[in-house]
């Protein structure tokens, strides 16, 4: 990444902060004096977006840190952690959402669509300026999570809108809880994803890769009887860490060097870029593929 796109990029990723922030607050105290249920469902996803861009600006500035004799791998699992917190987080407010949204159904609540709808419309145009802002850089992984975050909840503010435009001139209030629990489900399986995975990283969990193809590439290398002791993980939410065995023959070092070369060039293909591979004589059992420890 060039300097000034990277410049550019936190630059607009401060901005698209700020503006979501303030759409979050200013829908939960619309949401709360209009009694707009569907209003404080979207500053929730409003503020989700907020702790995903906010995630993302620091993930490029921790990224720009080296790392040192105690993190080793560097301080990539920074944004893994804030995905775990504010997913769990998401998913716990999300059911809050749906059981409010069940009570207005039952007992339904005058709207006061004055207020819900402007505070609705600055939403949605916030986040249209917010999506423009970011829609040139959504090319990584990290940034363009994040951007999808905010092309959701656009289109979450636009149901928004249509359910005040429906609750003021047809007086169908139901619309608003309806809208709610739409948006809460919808938040709840975008938490969920999030979740899943940032807990797969934190807890080391082998990524998708088909470790039997993978040992049969390996063998397939000339002077290599055998592969096991696999290990796959990632620190991050890109690369892929990976570590094994290899049996040979008693060789040269030089030899030897050509088959790890080789070994790490192969698991390329697999999408694997970290490779720690160990060269053996007559020391493991063969077959155990996934070891123990």
């Amino acid at each position: 990444m060039g300097h000034e796109h990277g410049h550019g990029l936190k630059r607009n990723l401060a901005i698209s902060i700020v503006l979501n922030l303030t759409i979050t607050i200013a829908e939960v105290i619309g949401g709360l004096i209009s009694g707009s249920l569907a209003l404080l469902s979207d500053s929730l996803h409003n503020f989700s977006d907020s702790m995903s861009l906010l995630a993302s600006y620091f993930a490029l500035k921790i990224a720009e840190r080296r790392p040192n004799e105690k993190y080793t791998f560097g301080y990539k699992r920074a944004e893994i952690l804030v995905a775990f917190i504010n997913s769990a987080v998401l998913i716990g407010v999300s059911l809050f959402l749906v059981v409010e949204a069940y009570r207005r159904f039952r007992n339904p609540q005058p709207i006061d669509t004055a207020i819900m709808l402007p505070v609705a419309l600055v939403g949605l145009i916030a986040n249209l300026l917010s999506v423009f802002l970011l829609h040139e850089h959504a090319h990584g992984l990290n940034v363009r999570s994040a951007y999808l975050h905010l092309l959701s909840d656009t289109l979450s503010s636009v149901a928004v809108v249509i359910g005040g435009l429906l609750i003021r001139f047809y007086g169908v209030e139901w619309v608003d809880p309806l809208v709610t629990v739409v948006i809460a489900l919808y938040i709840l399986r975008e938490a969920y994803e999030v979740l899943r995975e940032s807990v797969d990283v934190l807890m080391e969990a082998s990524p998708e890769l088909d470790l039997e193809a993978i040992k049969a590439e390996l063998e397939s290398i000339p002077g290599v009887k055998n592969a096991h002791h696999f290990h796959a993980w990632r620190v991050g939410e890109g690369g892929i860490h990976f570590e094994c065995h290899l049996s040979v023959e008693d060789m040269p070092l030089s030899e030897a060097q050509r088959i790890i070369d080789e070994a790490e060039g192969r698991l390329r293909k697999f999408g694997i870029t970290h490779v720690t591979v160990q060269l053996e004589v007559n020391r493991c059992e063969p077959g155990l593929l996934c070891p123990d420890a």
